[in-house]
C-alpha cells in the first residue's frame, strides 16, 4: 500500500508501519500508532493535559521499563470530533450542521486525513469523542467500525482492589466480553413511523402474512440482520482468546427463545463453529454433564449458552462462572456496561474494536465537558485500553506492568483512606470520594495519578 498524502496532517518521521499480510500482523519494535486524543477530558487545553496525554505517558514509561529502550511506541496525532471540526472546518456554525448531508457531517467530524492514516497504519488509540449534533451522521465510533470492518468489540472487565464496587461479588469479576460490532440493530436499517418507506415495508409484511395484531400500520420499522459469517468470525475470536489465555469457558449470550432466526441462530452457529474448528480443544456444557459427570475435562474450554435476561442476573450472582462471553451487538452493549458497573463503573472500562486488518483501542466513556481542561478526570479507561494495545502487539511484559501498577495505586489509596480522613490520596476525585470521610476535593489530579502509577511501574 502506498503511503497516503494528507491535507493538514504531517506524516510521522519516527517509527515503523506495522504490516498486515492476509490478516496476519508483523509488528516492528517501534510501531506507529494513530492517536485520537479526543474531546472534553481527552483533549489538552492551554497546556493542561487531558486524560489521553497522561495515559500515553504511563504507557511509554511501561514500555521503557519493560524493554530498556529496545521497543517504543511512535504516536501519530490524528483528529476526530470537535478537534477535527476546529482544525478542518472552523467556519461551520452549530446551526448549519443539521443542514449538511450525512457525508458532509462525516467529513466535519471525521476528516479524510484521519481515515487515510488509520487505513495505512492500522493501529489506533482513542480518547472520548463528541457525538455529532446533526441528525444525519450517527456516530464516529460506528462509522469507524463499519468502514474498517472492526467486527469485534472486546471489553475486558475485572475488579481492582481499592475501587469501591456496588456488588458484593465484584471481587469475583474477571471476564472478557466479545460483542459483534457490524450487525444487529446497529446497522441503522430503520423506517420512520408514517413515512412512505415505512408504509411500503408494512405493506410488504402484510403480504407475508403479518397482520395488525402484531404490526400496526403506524409502526416505525427496524431491521435486525444477523448472519452466520459475521457471527462465526466473532465467536471464533472469542474461543481462540479463551484457548490462548487458558480460560475455562465461552458463553454464547442470546435471546434465542424469542428471536429464533437471529439470536437463536447466533447460538446455533456458535456451537457449529466450535465443533468444526476447535473440536479437540472444546467441550459443550451438555457433553460435560452427559459424558463427564458434570466436571469439565482438564484443558478443555467449555462452550455454553445463556438467555440474555438470565445473563444479567448471572453476572451479579455468579460472575466467577463466566470468563469469556460472545454475544450479538445490542446485548453486548448493555452487558458490557452492566458488568463494568459491578466493578465500579465505566471510568475504568477498557475497550477495543478489532478486525482482521485493523484495531482501534478506546475509552468507552463520554467526554465529561464540565471537567475539560481541569486535569481532574480519571485516565484509567484510556490507559487500560492502551494496555490492551500493548497486549495486541504481544508486548505482554509492558501490559502487565501497567495493570499491576494501576492496581497497586488503587490498593495503596484504599489503605491510606482506611487509616483515617485528611490524608493524601493518589487517585482521582471519582475514586477518592468513595472512601468514608473523603470527598471529590481530596482526589489527585489526572497527572498526579499517572505519576503515581509510573512510580509503581518502577
Amino acid at each position: 500500500m502506498t503511503a497516503p498524502t494528507y491535507d493538514k496532517l504531517i506524516a510521522p518521521t519516527a517509527g515503523t508501519r506495522a504490516v498486515n499480510q492476509n490478516g496476519t500482523w508483523k509488528f516492528p519494535d517501534d510501531p506507529i500508532v494513530c492517536m485520537l486524543r479526543g474531546d472534553g477530558i481527552g483533549a489538552d487545553v492551554n497546556g493542561v493535559p487531558g486524560i489521553s496525554a497522561v495515559a500515553m505517558k504511563v504507557l511509554d514509561a511501561a514500555v521503557t521499563k519493560a524493554y530498556g529502550g529496545k521497543k517504543k511506541l511512535a504516536w501519530f496525532d490524528v483528529h476526530a470530533g470537535d478537534a477535527a471540526r476546529n482544525l478542518y472546518k472552523p467556519d461551520v456554525k452549530d446551526e448549519q450542521v443539521a443542514t449538511l448531508s450525512e457525508e458532509e457531517q462525516r467529513k466535519l467530524y471525521l476528516p479524510d486525513d484521519t481515515l487515510k492514516a488509520f487505513e495505512y497504519y492500522g493501529l489506533g488509540l482513542k480518547g472520548p469523542l463528541t457525538t455529532p449534533i446533526g441528525g444525519g451522521f450517527r456516530s464516529i465510533n460506528v462509522f469507524l467500525r463499519f468502514k474498517f470492518d472492526l467486527y469485534s468489540c472486546v471489553r475486558p472487565v475485572r475488579y481492582y482492589k481499592g475501587v469501591d464496587a456496588p456488588n458484593r461479588n465484584a471481587n469475583k469479576v474477571d471476564m472478557c466480553i466479545f460483542r459483534e460490532n457490524t450487525e444487529d440493530v446497529y446497522c441503522g436499517i430503520e423506517f420512520k413511523s408514517g413515512s412512505d418507506r415505512a408504509k411500503k415495508v408494512v405493506a410488504f409484511l402484510r403480504e407475508m402474512g403479518y397482520g395488525p395484531d402484531v404490526l400496526m400500520d403506524s409502526a416505525g420499522i427496524g431491521i435486525k440482520p444477523i448472519s452466520p459469517e459475521r457471527s462465526k468470525r466473532l465467536i471464533k475470536m472469542a474461543i481462540q482468546f479463551a484457548i490462548d489465555k487458558k480460560l475455562p469457558s465461552v458463553t454464547l449470550c442470546h435471546k434465542g427463545n424469542i428471536m429464533k432466526f437471529t439470536e437463536g441462530a447466533f447460538k446455533d452457529w456458535g456451537y457449529e463453529l466450535a465443533k468444526a474448528e476447535f473440536r479437540d480443544k472444546i467441550v459443550t456444557e451438555d457433553e460435560v454433564y452427559k459424558d463427564f459427570g458434570g466436571k469439565a475435562p482438564a484443558g478443555k474450554v467449555v462452550i455454553k449458552d445463556r438467555i440474555a435476561d438470565s445473563m444479567f442476573q448471572q453476572i451479579q450472582l455468579r460472575p466467577e462462572d463466566y470468563s469469556v462471553i460472545a454475544t450479538p451487538n445490542l446485548n453486548g452493549d448493555y452487558l458490557s456496561d452492566a458488568v463494568a458497573a459491578l466493578t465500579g463503573g465505566i471510568g475504568l472500562a477498557a475497550g477495543a474494536n478489532i478486525g482482521d486488518r485493523a484495531a482501534m483501542f478506546e475509552a468507552t466513556h463520554g467526554t465529561a465537558p464540565k471537567y475539560t481542561g481541569k486535569n481532574l478526570a480519571n485516565p484509567g479507561a484510556v490507559l487500560l485500553s492502551g494496555a490492551l494495545l500493548l497486549e495486541y502487539l504481544q508486548w505482554f511484559e509492558a501490559a502487565e506492568l501497567v495493570n499491576k501498577a494501576v492496581e497497586k495505586t488503587f490498593a495503596e489509596s484504599e489503605e491510606i483512606a482506611h487509616s483515617g480522613p485528611g490524608k493524601k490520596l493518589h487517585v482521582t476525585y471519582d475514586i477518592a470520594r468513595q472512601f468514608p470521610g473523603y470527598t471529590d476535593k481530596d482526589g489527585a489530579t489526572s497527572s498526579a495519578f499517572a505519576e503515581r502509577i509510573i512510580h509503581h511501574i518502577g
